[in-house]
């Protein structure tokens, strides 16, 4: 399949989107949700839905991969705890990204403001579960198959704040403290993302020049992020997050739900 939108993006647009990439990559490793920043930007830009989720897609695994092996070098994750969460979320994102590719676009067009401004009502009004923290909790591996399949579909599907979810419901879950969950939702997340991208490639909806582009840039925000993070410090991030979130996505429920510019 041609990418015709590889040379519509001009110079200014690419380096908004690649300024947007990169705060979605520090927000993302810090507390989640860096989608909802990314695919907004992307459909904003003009870009066709099933494009925008497979363009998304490759930049978030750019940044997934750089946050998820931060948390594992400073023993945040331990991989042999979450074997079933790690295969689960791989099935649950394949099958996602399957069906995303058979939705039709119009479908796609008003259904990502609705999830998006979703998240981002949920995260705004949400509460963020205390847990207490221990040198290496013992995990329950029955409740992995059921997280893992649902947010990995989710994230296959959609994705905008997967990221989130996985630590709050790892949070309500497991016992874990809050870096300990954060280490689990950027691993999850850049599994679901690296299998989710895998189906799009095959389908031909990535656009590789943008995608590589703003992938850079979100790694540069994932490693500044994730180090933020494990030192201790999101919550000045947060209302500015939302304010953007709930604006963008008013823009984009303004133009698809409305047929206005």
């Amino acid at each position: 399949m041609p990418f015709p939108f590889e040379l519509a993006v001009d110079p200014s647009t690419l380096a908004i989107l690649a300024l947007v990439a990169f705060a979605a990559g520090f927000i993302d490793a810090i507390a989640g949700g860096g989608g909802l920043l990314t695919i907004p930007a992307l459909l904003t830009a003009g870009l066709p839905p099933h494009l925008v989720l497979g363009t998304n897609k490759l930049c978030a695994t750019f940044g997934a991969a750089v946050a998820s092996h931060t948390f594992y070098r400073r023993k945040l994750f331990v991989p042999r705890q979450w074997r079933n969460a790690l295969l689960a979320t791989a099935i649950g994102a394949l099958l996602g990204a399957a069906l995303a590719q058979w939705m039709p676009a119009a479908w796609l067009n008003r259904m990502l403001p609705a999830v998006v401004f979703a998240c981002g009502l949920y995260l705004l009004f949400g509460r963020t579960p205390q847990a207490p923290a221990e040198v290496e909790p013992s995990i329950p591996t029955g409740r992995q198959w059921p997280q893992g399949l649902g947010l990995g579909f989710y994230d296959g599907v959609a994705g905008p704040g997967t990221g989130a979810f996985w630590t709050v419901s790892s949070l309500l879950l497991y016992p874990l403290d809050l870096l300990r969950a954060s280490g689990v939702a950027r691993t999850m997340n850049f599994v679901s993302n690296a299998c989710a991208l895998a189906v799009f490639i095959v389908n031909g909806n990535v656009a590789w020049l943008l995608g590589i582009c703003m992938g850079i840039a979100l790694m540069a925000g994932a490693f500044i992020g994730a180090r933020t993070a494990i030192k201790g410090g999101s919550k000045f991030i947060r209302p500015v997050f939302i304010l953007v979130v709930l604006a963008l996505t008013a823009r984009l429920a303004w133009q698809h739900w409305f047929g206005l510019a």
